[in-house]
């Protein structure tokens, strides 16, 4: 005889597929329901998808329109944007400062550790204040500016010859256009490397930086950046399996990566403790763990340095009017430091305002008490919140005319310009290698001009593109001039 859990049993069982799907839909549309109607981030407008799910931003990013699409819908709803279930986006720079400055700043989302490498989180990934305090006070007088200045003469010597390899390509291209942004890369993982590995990578003579598809890959992963990370290994993993650069890639982050354990290894038979990677060694970290650190500073100190400069020379070949003043400065002060040359810094501050190596926002996790900005709602704790570079760099009211290429707007600076500078982030946790990928900048872009090399030079498309994830991806993997 059948008792009534077995007649429960046996219902089940016999149910349509049909039956199930209305089941399943309905449980799905009661949890939206109720969701909706505990919503504590009501108040804050944005599309209705995105009280939903965040899917349909993650798509976004996975396409690289993330930017596009937030700044439009900035301009419909308001300052404060909801993208998602706990998600919100701000585009005014008064919310800069209580998000990534005081106080040591909001912890970073979980998301950041899909930046791991090897398994580590690196000074950049980690999410927790005090692991990442232990790591970052080792090296940091590697990044005092006393320590950086000191270092001119050596790097003056890779920025000199890069100028020189910069003439041999002009002088053979003909009609084959110069790719600047991977010369960039090219000294600037040399100056890096230099400074403080101390080991060069030797890669400005070769026609293309080895380490571009290592380089490259670990920028395409930001396309996944939101993902939850049991979901972005998944798609990692996946994407690799169908990307026909994926030989390239293998050999190219193996490359980097032995050269990591080589000096690694080497600093740890010598003892030495003044290198990044011996600072941290005596710092307790394992020998992997350094050797991911490495590999993490390689790719930090690499990518932004080479975006701005390519970006100043692309601009400064179709504004000669710009590119004489700035030279006619260098040559009325001899023996200046190009940091302290007012025109020449607002051409270079112009060119990373564009240049957008991290064009979205930096989410941040709101911590008890949430976020109060006088004239914006408030935010309750335990929300995502983020403000972007591209929302900064591009509001008008801050920099008219934002999309043109103005270095005279920094000889009067007002102080929101100076707010809403992001191209390294805000607080604690901006860039760790800032002050060297700046004094780098600086001298070359001083080079560039005084050089003359750009002379006559054409650029080749009509504008610079980017493909909108965390670390930008340039549309066409080049930026380039044309001496033909």
């Amino acid at each position: 005889m059948a008792t009534a859990g077995d007649n429960s049993a046996l219902s089940v069982a016999t149910l349509s597929p049909a039956s199930i799907g209305v089941a399943v839909i309905s449980i799905l549309l009661l949890k939206i329901l109720y969701g909706l109607g505990t919503d504590r981030l009501g108040h804050i407008p944005g599309p209705f998808i995105a009280r939903l799910t965040p899917i349909w931003y993650w798509y976004l990013t996975w396409k690289g329109i993330e930017c596009t699409v937030i700044t439009a819908m900035h301009k419909k709803y308001g300052p404060v944007v909801r993208i998602a279930p706990n998600e919100i986006d701000i585009s005014d720079g008064a919310a800069v400062n209580p998000i990534y400055v005081d106080n040591g700043g909001y912890r970073k989302i979980d998301g950041y550790r899909n930046f791991d490498i090897n398994g580590f989180p690196t000074i950049f990934s980690v999410t927790d204040h005090t692991h990442r305090a232990v790591r970052a006070k080792a090296v940091s007088p590697l990044f005092a500016q006393q320590a950086i200045t000191n270092s001119k003469l050596a790097m003056q010597k890779i920025i000199d010859a890069t100028m020189v390899e910069l003439k041999r390509r002009r002088s053979l291209a003909a009609d084959i256009p110069v790719d600047l942004l991977n010369l960039f890369r090219s000294m600037a993982m040399d100056a890096l490397t230099e400074y403080l590995i101390g080991e060069c990578f030797n890669s400005v003579g070769t026609e293309r930086l080895s380490a571009t598809a290592f380089v490259d890959n670990f920028a395409a992963g930001g396309r996944f950046f939101y993902l939850p990370s049991w979901l972005f290994t998944f798609a990692d993993n996946w994407a690799a399996k169908f990307d026909k650069n994926n030989l390239a890639i293998t050999m190219s982050t193996d490359m980097v990566q032995e050269f990591a354990a080589k000096v690694v290894d080497d600093s740890i038979a010598q003892g030495e403790k003044e290198t990044y990677q011996g600072r941290l060694l005596h710092a307790s970290l394992s020998r992997e763990e350094a050797i991911a650190q490495v590999m993490d500073i390689m790719f930090a100190g690499t990518d932004g340095v080479a975006r701005i400069l390519a970006v100043f020379c692309w601009h400064l070949a179709q504004a000669p009017d710009k590119f004489e003043r700035i030279y006619k400065e260098i040559m009325q002060n001899p023996g200046v430091d190009a940091r302290s040359l007012p025109y020449l810094s607002g051409a270079v501050k112009e060119a990373s305002r564009l240049a957008l190596a991290n064009p979205t926002r930096l989410p941040r996790v709101v911590p008890s008490g949430g976020l109060n900005v006088p004239g914006l709602p408030t935010i309750p704790a335990g929300t995502n919140v983020g403000i972007g570079a591209y929302s900064l760099h591009f509001n008008p009211e801050v920099f008219p005319k934002p999309y043109e290429f103005v270095p005279e707007r920094w000889l009067e600076c007002m102080p929101e310009m100076l707010r809403d500078s992001f191209h390294f982030g805000k607080g604690p946790r901006q860039c760790i290698a800032r002050n060297f990928a700046s004094a780098i900048v600086w001298w070359a872009s001083e080079a560039l001009v005084r050089s003359r090399v750009l002379d006559g030079g054409k650029p080749v498309v009509e504008k610079i593109e980017i493909v909108e994830w965390f670390n930008s991806k340039q549309v066409g993997d080049n930026i380039e001039l044309s001496w033909a």
